[in-house]
């Protein structure tokens, strides 16, 4: 892939760097050998970003031209919003303080040069910010304040605001990042389009463990994708890519959510897509849904502070009550008495001003039908942890899982895989887990999970390689229309 350096003039980049073609913004808006450019990176230079101002239109029109500027609009923009800079700003609250707490001064500017700062103590925050707002050349100011340290400006620069005491480390930085040498988790492929995986080495218990996350490496590959892993704390590449695949458990209120979201502005396909993270990740939400398209479901009841007291009533006791944002068995919980009601109850209002209530239904496992773009790709029985009433678990930070099989699609009860589909319909066309019970001959949905689980030996039991591939297959020929619609 070409890479071009855009300039408001050819001064404006007096560095020769291998590989790297220097054209001015001029030429570029309006010379066709560049409006027909099949692939490019574009890092733009320019002397102004401002709207309208030829800076502004070399990142528009390279993203419509499908070249991969940096920066992009976004970040652009991002750079105009003092709101994103307070964001930003207490996001990183900790890695500011551990980088600046030596220094004695109120004021600091920290200078970013592809990612690179001189100082080796202020790597760390040199590559967040840059990873944040990817632009070549970069300025952060921070206050101290009440003892705390404070991004108050970040804005892009131009070579010429470069100290000359600088010159030699930016020549150098800009050679190694244009030379390939910066974080890459794989070699690049010469394929046609960028897949970023997101993952997230922290997370305890992740959707996919690390098998399962090389084989969509590999399955990804094999369908046409240059595959590469990307952190939480990389939001900023995402314009480098064509496509994301979230591998870390979504929430709303969550950077996975804010990825999410920033991607899909950035015209990547995304699974999980941000609408079907709101829509999964809300008990509340997937409740009035169930109930108003008539796909069977426990008997429900939506709690507020003026219903809690019928509860029992209509629901009866044992109960079972979720927070509206619970996820793999936390937030959810069996009361069986009265009194134990009405304190879990109280607790739960306390976060949220709805909680959902839901008949106890005991059954020896659950099923799980996984679908992608409406079609069942896998059926699991996860069975209850032995001796409780859940698949998993939790005695304060130890868990313990009961077992789980995999079926073919064609081996699972017909009403099931029904009413599964049925029930992701409503969701959308991504990568989705409905989870079921079968009681009495009665199937009812219990939630439906964007980001399910797929791990190595588990839901890959029966398809193997395969279910990787077709997951993978989905994305790529997602992308492939993308790219190919017209205008």
């Amino acid at each position: 892939m070409r890479q071009l350096i855009i300039v408001s003039r050819r001064e404006d980049w007096p560095l020769d760097v291998p590989g790297v073609e220097i054209v001015t913004a001029r030429d570029y808006l309006t010379r066709p050998e560049w409006s027909t450019l099949k692939s490019a990176r574009i890092y733009n230079l320019c002397r102004s970003y401002r709207y309208q101002a030829n800076g502004y239109y070399v990142s528009l029109l390279a993203a419509a031209r499908g070249h991969k500027p940096l920066p992009t609009i976004g970040t652009i923009q991002d750079f105009k919003s003092s709101n994103v800079v307070r964001i930003v700003s207490a996001d990183l609250a900790r890695l500011i303080e551990i980088s600046l707490r030596p220094l004695q001064s109120t004021h600091f500017t920290l200078s970013i040069y592809f990612g690179r700062n001189l100082a080796q103590r202020h790597q760390r925050l040199a590559t967040a910010l840059f990873n944040l707002f990817p632009a070549p050349l970069l300025r952060a100011e921070f206050q101290r304040s009440d003892e705390q340290w404070l991004l108050s400006r970040l804005s892009p620069i131009g070579y010429s605001d470069i100290p000359e005491q600088h010159h030699e480390f930016a020549a150098e930085a800009a050679t190694l990042y244009f030379s390939g040498k910066r974080p890459r988790t794989r070699t690049k492929r010469n394929s046609r389009f960028d897949l970023a995986i997101l993952v997230n080495p922290a997370e305890p218990n992740p959707p996919s463990d690390e098998k399962a996350i090389i084989r969509f490496e590999q399955a990804g590959e094999a369908v046409g994708f240059n595959v590469e892993r990307i952190g939480p704390d990389e939001i900023g590449r995402l314009a480098e890519f064509d496509a994301l695949f979230i591998r870390e458990t979504t929430a709303v209120n969550h950077h996975s959510f804010r990825i999410a979201r920033r991607a899909a502005a950035e015209g990547l396909v995304v699974i999980d897509d941000p609408e079907s993270i709101l829509r999964c990740t809300n008990k509340v939400y997937l409740a009035e849904l169930l109930e108003r398209h008539g796909v069977p479901a426990p008997r429900t009841l939506l709690v507020h502070r003026d219903n809690a007291d019928q509860i029992e009533a209509r629901l009866g006791l044992p109960v079972v009550l979720k927070q509206p944002d619970s996820a793999f068995s936390l937030g959810v919980i069996k009361v069986h008495d009265r009194d134990q009601l009405k304190n879990s109850v109280n607790a739960l209002l306390k976060r949220s001003d709805l909680v959902v209530a839901q008949e106890y239904l005991p059954t020896d496992f659950d099923w799980r039908v996984g679908l992608i773009d409406g079609r069942p790709l896998y059926v699991c029985r996860y069975h209850m942890a032995r001796g409780h009433w859940q698949i998993i678990q939790r005695d304060g930070e130890a868990s313990r899982e009961g077992e789980a099989d995999c079926l073919s699609v064609g081996e699972a009860p017909e009403a099931v895989v029904a009413t599964a589909v049925k029930a992701a319909a409503l969701i959308g066309q991504g990568l989705y887990g409905v989870d079921l019970k079968e009681v009495d001959g009665r199937v009812v949905v219990i939630e439906v999970n964007d980001n399910p689980s797929i791990d190595a030996g588990v839901e890959d039991a029966v398809l193997k390689g395969a279910l990787y591939r077709e997951i993978m297959g989905v994305m790529f020929k997602r992308v492939m229309a993308r790219k190919l619609a017209p205008g």
